[in-house]
C-alpha cells in the first residue's frame, strides 16, 4: 500500500522517512507533484472532509464511534500512531497532556492507530498498548489505512488540526515542534469561543521510552531486519530470502552494519530464528537501541542476551533487559536494549537469543 513514510529521528532532529509501497514495505515513493494543502482544499472545494474516512474505523477504544456530525462545533487533533513506533513514542506525552488540559475547553483527541507491522492488527495488542501508555481519549483502528487514505497521510506521527467547520487549518509531521503545536490549538480553540484559556504550555516528565532522543550523539539511522526495506547486512555471501540458511558474522562490522548468525530466515518484513541459539548484531552510534520483535507464533517465551563491545551492559541496560543483559520476549512490541547514561560512542550490541522462534522487525536508536 503506497501509504507510509515513517519518521526516524535525526543526527539534526529533523525526520529521516522511508516510505510504504503496496502490501509490504519499500524503499521509495515518488514524491507528489502538489502540496498536501493544495490536495485537501481540492478535497474541501468538492465538499469533501478528512474527517468523513473516520467512517472507515475497524473499531473504537475509549469512545463510541465519532463521525463528522458529532464533532462539529469541536476542535479535533489527529494523531496518527502505531505503537511500535518510538518516533510516535516520543510524542506520546505530550499528546495526553493536551487532551487532558484542553478537553474540558472543546478539544477532542483521536488517535488513530495505523499499523506498521501485521501483529499491530491484532486489536487485543492495541488494547494492551492503550492501556500500558496510559492513552484515555478515543482511539480509532484504522487497520485498513482508511483514515490514514482519507487524510493522504505518509507519516508516523502525524497531527492534524481541525478547526470546528471540519476543515484541516494545520498539520506538524514528527517530533518537537511541541510549543508550536500547542500554541496552534489555543488558537483554535480561542477562534471556537473558548474562555479563559490557559496561554501556559503543559509541562510533561518523560520516561522510558518517551524520553527523547539525543541528537547530539544520534548517528545510526532506523534499520529493517526483513529483506524488502533492510541496509546494510553484512553476513558473508548476503541474505537468502525465505529460506533458511546458517548464517556467520563478518571479521568486522562498520557503522551501521547488521549480521546474523546461526540458523534463520530473512523474510520479507522480519529475520526469523529458526532453532535454538543464534545471534543478531549491529553496529551503531546512539545513546539507545531498541528492537521490535514478537514471540513465535505459539507465543513460547524467547529468552535473549543483550552484550555491549562484548561486556554485559551494566548500568546500560534498557527497560527490558537486566543489568547482565539477559530479557525475554513475551509480547510483540517494542524492547529497550541499551540506555548508556555516560559517553556515546561508536558500539557493538549483540543480541543472543537462547529460544527458537523470535521474531526480529526492526532497529532504532535514541
Amino acid at each position: 500500500m503506497s501509504i507510509r513514510k515513517r519518521l526516524t529521528a535525526a543526527v539534526l532532529a529533523i525526520a529521516i522517512t522511508t516510505p510504504l509501497a503496496d502490501f509490504f514495505w519499500s524503499k521509495s515513493m515518488p514524491l507528489a507533484s502538489t502540496s498536501w494543502f493544495e490536495r485537501a482544499s481540492a478535497r474541501a472545494t468538492a465538499g469533501q472532509s478528512e474527517l468523513t474516512s473516520l467512517k472507515g474505523a475497524n473499531e473504537w477504544l475509549n469512545s463510541q464511534p465519532l463521525t463528522p456530525e458529532a464533532l462539529r462545533g469541536k476542535v479535533v487533533l489527529i494523531d496518527f500512531w502505531t505503537y511500535t513506533c518510538i518516533n510516535w513514542l516520543r510524542t506520546a506525552p505530550y499528546v495526553r497532556a493536551w487532551a487532558q488540559k484542553y478537553g474540558d475547553q472543546g478539544l477532542v483527541v483521536i488517535g488513530v492507530h495505523s499499523p506498521e507491522f501485521a501483529f499491530e492488527k491484532d486489536i487485543d495488542n492495541v488494547r494492551r498498548a492503550v492501556k500500558k501508555l496510559g492513552i484515555a481519549y478515543p482511539v480509532a483502528v484504522d487497520n485498513n489505512h482508511a483514515i490514514w487514505r482519507g487524510f493522504d497521510n505518509n507519516y508516523w506521527p502525524a497531527l492534524y488540526f481541525v478547526d470546528v467547520e471540519g476543515r484541516v487549518r494545520h498539520h506538524h509531521f514528527g517530533e518537537g515542534s511541541y510549543e508550536e503545536s500547542e500554541r496552534f490549538i489555543q488558537k483554535l480553540l480561542a477562534e471556537a469561543g473558548a474562555a479563559d484559556i490557559d496561554r501556559n504550555l503543559v509541562a510533561v516528565d518523560p520516561r522510558g521510552f518517551e524520553v527523547a532522543a539525543d541528537s547530539a550523539t544520534l548517528k545510526s539511522p532506523e534499520n529493517y531486519l526483513g529483506y524488502v526495506r533492510t541496509e546494510n547486512f553484512a553476513s558473508p555471501g548476503g541474505a537468502a530470502r525465505n529460506q533458511r540458511k546458517a548464517y556467520e558474522q563478518p571479521a568486522r562490522l562498520r557503522t551501521n552494519e547488521w549480521a546474523l548468525a546461526g540458523d534463520w530466515t530473512v523474510r520479507n518484513d522480519a529475520s526469523v530464528l529458526n532453532v535454538s541459539r543464534g545471534v543478531l548484531v549491529t553496529r551503531f552510534h546512539a545513546r539507545d537501541v531498541n528492537l521490535v520483535m514478537s514471540p513465535p507464533a505459539s507465543a513460547a517465551p524467547v529468552r535473549f542476551r543483550v552484550t555491549i563491545n562484548g561486556k554485559p551492559p551494566g548500568d546500560a541496560h534498557g527497560l527490558d533487559v537486566d543489568e547482565q543483559g539477559y530479557g525475554t520476549v513475551t509480547k510483540p512490541q517494542l524492547y529497550q536494549l541499551i540506555r548508556q547514561p555516560g559517553v556515546i560512542d561508536e558500539r557493538t550490541v549483540e543480541v543472543e537469543f537462547l529460544d527458537s522462534g523470535v521474531e526480529t522487525f526492526a532497529f532504532t536508536f535514541g
